[in-house]
Formats: structure tokens, sequence, C-alpha cells
């Protein structure tokens, strides 16, 4: 590679680690819910409802933080809407994330009419003295903003919650058999509902991330199908930490390749090349589906099953 080559590498690898911390946000929160046996397809609204909520919350504040803040909490609550059903009424789970999904994407339409397009500062970065300036490495890993850098810490953050405490013990007794964990006394039902709030902040916060960082604005229907990536990227990781990271980058890679092919003005159709962040989904879903024995020994056993109490 020659020098101006190693000069865009740099830059390059910071716009993938950037794409990517939306998915990040998103699919380590669903991770947590599927590990609970819960399985909430109900993403792409939840960040859609914290895109606009963040967004609304920072241009009528002026905080990044609260913005950050109210997406988390508008996921949040998105999510206790699903809770309620799937957990406490018994509803389906598959159909009810859908109607989440619909119900998200229509409430973030209606509250962000007045908001479409206007501009917000951007969110600061952090830069390092010293390290920023690196060659390669400090654009790439230095010059990120505060999300960028939380999302990162989550990977290690939730594989230690899961593997090494207690309550991640808990929570996972609780995606394998419910009903054993019952049995012992705990109880199921609000572990799962507690998982479930902490996917949709997560979810949340990835949305947040698109309208008050990555873009920075609102329009409608801004995360373009990033919710079922992230859930596409939870079977990708075999319900792992870490390799939800490795997949969020390798997701973010293509669609940075994706942008800078458009730029380069590519002999290749625009709607073709917005294609492969998708296809790359599609492709990598039928590479491990084929694997059926890892994706019965990594899956949670109750996962989307049903959980009565008295049952």
């Amino acid at each position: 590679m020659n020098g101006e080559g190693l000069l865009i590498l740099g830059p390059v690898l910071a716009a993938m680690i950037t794409a990517a911390t939306p998915l990040l946000y998103a699919a380590l929160g669903e991770l947590v819910v599927e590990k609970s046996g819960v399985l909430n397809l109900g993403v792409e609204g939840m960040m859609l409802a914290g895109a606009v909520i963040g967004f609304i919350v920072m241009v009528n504040t002026g905080s990044h933080t609260l913005g950050f803040a109210g997406a988390a909490l508008a996921g949040a609550v998105m999510a206790a809407l699903f809770g309620v059903l799937t957990l406490l009424l018994l509803a389906n789970q598959v159909a009810t994330g859908l109607a989440l999904t619909l119900f998200g994407v229509g409430l973030a339409s209606l509250v962000g009419q007045g908001y479409v397009g206007r501009p917000i500062p951007d969110v600061p970065e952090l830069r390092v003295p010293g390290l920023s300036d690196l060659p390669i490495v400090g654009p790439a890993l230095f010059g990120h903003d505060l999300p960028v850098y939380l999302a990162l810490a989550l990977v290690p953050a939730v594989s230690w919650f899961l593997y090494r405490t207690r309550a991640g013990l808990v929570l996972r007794a609780v995606g394998e058999n419910h009903s054993a964990a019952h049995a012992l006394g705990y109880k199921v039902l609000g572990i799962r509902f507690l998982a479930v709030l902490f996917g949709g902040a997560m979810s949340g916060m990835g949305g947040a991330y698109l309208s008050l960082a990555y873009t920075p604005m609102w329009a409608e229907g801004m995360t373009a199908g990033r919710g079922w990536i992230a859930l596409a990227l939870v079977v990708f990781a075999t319900w792992k930490p870490e390799r939800v990271l490795l997949g969020a980058w390798l997701f973010g890679g293509v669609t940075i390749m994706q942008l800078h092919a458009q730029g380069m003005g590519l002999a290749v159709s625009s709607q073709l090349l917005s294609m492969l962040p998708y296809l790359a989904t599609v492709v990598v879903l039928v590479a491990i589906s084929r694997d059926v024995t890892r994706i019965r020994l990594n899956a949670p056993a109750c996962l989307g099953k049903v959980f009565h109490p008295e049952a």
C-alpha cells in the first residue's frame, strides 16, 4: 500500500467504527434480551423512537447528554409496552415485536414532523493528546466522540455481567430453562422484564446516535433497516458479546465501502450499492443457518417460549 493509501486508511477505519456504533448498541441490548429467553423483533421501532425523542430533547435543551438520556428512556418505554403485552398478557412475541416496529415508525413520523432537517451541533470529539495524531491508529481509535467509546466499553461490560456475575448467571438460567429457574425461586417475569427494558434503552441509544452524532439531523426512517441488521448480528455472533463487536464492524465496513464506491463514481447502480449491507446480512445468515448444531448449542433453549408462573 502506498503512502496515499495509508493516509486514507485511518479515516476509513474511523468511519467504519462510527457506522458500527448504532448497530453495536442495539445488538448488545437485544443479545441480553434474548439471553433471558425473550425475542423482541421491535428493535427498529425502538431505534426510531430513540432517534426522534433524543433529537427533540437535544433541540429543546441544547444538551447531547439529555438527548441520549431521553432516547434511552423512550426506548425503555417502548420495550415496557412490549414486556407488558408478552410477559404479562402472554401475547405472541413475534407478532408483538413486529407491531412494535410499525408503531415506532408511525410514532416517530408523527412527533418528528416539525423537526425534519433541522441542524444541531455535532457531538464533540474526545481527542487524546499525542495518540490522536498517530498515523492510521490515531484517527481510527482516538478521534471519536464519547458515545463511540461507551459502546465499545459495553462489550466487555455485557460479557462480564453475563459470564462473571451471579445476576448474569441467573439471567442465562432463565433463558435456558425458565421452569427450573422458577422452581428454584427466581422471579422469571421480573428478570425478563428488566432485560427487555435494558434492550429497549440500548436500542434507543443506538437510534439517538444516528440523529445526534452520525448525521446529525432527524429524517423519517433514518434507521434504514439497522434494527433488522442488529437482530441478525445477534444470530451472527451466536449470542456472544465479543462476536457482536466483530459483526458490527463487518457491517459497518460494508456500509462505508458502499458509500466510498458511490463517491468514487463507479459505474454501478446506486440502488445496487445501497443494497450491499442488507445483501451481506442475508448472505451471512444463510451461511450461519447451515451450521444448525452451533446455533442449537448457543441459542437460549427457551427463546421465544411463553412462561406462566402457574404452569
